[in-house]
C-alpha cells in the first residue's frame, strides 16, 4: 500500500445497489500521507480491509448517506474494536440521522460528527469537504486533499448535481457509473456516459467509474464514459489500488 508521500486509494467494495457473487458494495480505503480513511463500509468491504491494512490503523470513518450498501459493515468494525482491540472513539463523519438509522449512535468504539453540505473537516494529514448530492436522503460526495494531490468522490448521484462543485483542480476523480444510457432515469444514478460528462466538465485529469450494477456489462459502461470524457477510464475493482 503507497502512501506517506501522496494520495493511495485502494477499492474494498465497488458493486452498486446490491453485491454480485463474491462481490463487495462500496467501500474504499483512503491514505492520505499517514492518515487512513475508510470512505463508505458497505457489505464485504471490512472482510477486505484486513487484506490492506490492520484496522487499528483506521483514523476514521466518512459516511455518504443513508443508503446500506454504503454502511452496513460499520457493524463489523464497531464489534471488531470492541472485542479486539478494545478500541474507542474512532470518528465518524456522516449526515445527520445516518447514526440513529445504524443503531450504533450509543456503540463506545465509535463517536459521531454529523456533517452536511458545505462543511469542511481536518482528519489528520486529509482534509475532507463535502457537497450535497442530487439522491435520496441527503446524500455528500466529498473532495478530499492533503500531500499535494486531490481526490473527489461522487458518493451515489443523479445527474443534476455537478461534478465541479468539488473543484476544478481534481487529480482523480471516483465517480459512479451505475449502468448505461438506456437505464438514464430509471434510478437515482448516472450512466457510464453522464460520468463521463461529468468528469470532463470538471476537468478532471483522471476518472475512475465505480457503484456499477453487478448485472450490468463493465465493458459497455466504460466504452460509454470513455467516449464521454475524451481519455482512458479505470474501473474500480476490488483489491485495485490508484496511487497519485
Amino acid at each position: 500500500m503507497a502512501a506517506e508521500s501522496g494520495i493511495s486509494l485502494i477499492v474494498l467494495g465497488c458493486d452498486g445497489s446490491w453485491t454480485g457473487p463474491g462481490g463487495a458494495a462500496s467501500g474504499y480505503l483512503m491514505t492520505v500521507g499517514g492518515t487512513h480513511l475508510l470512505v463508505d463500509v458497505g457489505p464485504g468491504t471490512f472482510a477486505n480491509l484486513q487484506l490492506h491494512l490492520d484496522p487499528l490503523s483506521v483514523d476514521a470513518v466518512i459516511l455518504t448517506h443513508h443508503h446500506p450498501d454504503h454502511w452496513t459493515d460499520l457493524y463489523a468494525l464497531a464489534t471488531h474494536a470492541r472485542f479486539v482491540l478494545d478500541r474507542e472513539n474512532i470518528p465518524v463523519y456522516a449526515p445527520g440521522g445516518l447514526a440513529e438509522r445504524t443503531r450504533l449512535e450509543d456503540h463506545a468504539a465509535l463517536k459521531w460528527h454529523i456533517v452536511t453540505g458545505g462543511d469542511s473537516v481536518s482528519i489528520g494529514e486529509a482534509t475532507s469537504t463535502f457537497r450535497r448530492t442530487d439522491h435520496t436522503f441527503e446524500t455528500l460526495a466529498v473532495r478530499i486533499e492533503g500531500a499535494g494531490r486531490v481526490v473527489g468522490y461522487s458518493a451515489d448521484t443523479g445527474p443534476e448535481w455537478s461534478l465541479t462543485e468539488l473543484g476544478a483542480d481534481l487529480d482523480l476523480v471516483l465517480c459512479e457509473a451505475t449502468y448505461t444510457a438506456e437505464h438514464e432515469g430509471t434510478a437515482g444514478h448516472m450512466s457510464g456516459r453522464q460520468a463521463g460528462e461529468q468528469a470532463h466538465r470538471a476537468g478532471a485529469r483522471r476518472l475512475v467509474i465505480t457503484h456499477r450494477w453487478p448485472t450490468v456489462d463493465a465493458a459497455a459502461v466504460a466504452a460509454e464514459a470513455v467516449a464521454a470524457f475524451g481519455a482512458p477510464v479505470e474501473q474500480a475493482v476490488i483489491g485495485k489500488e490508484f496511487v497519485l
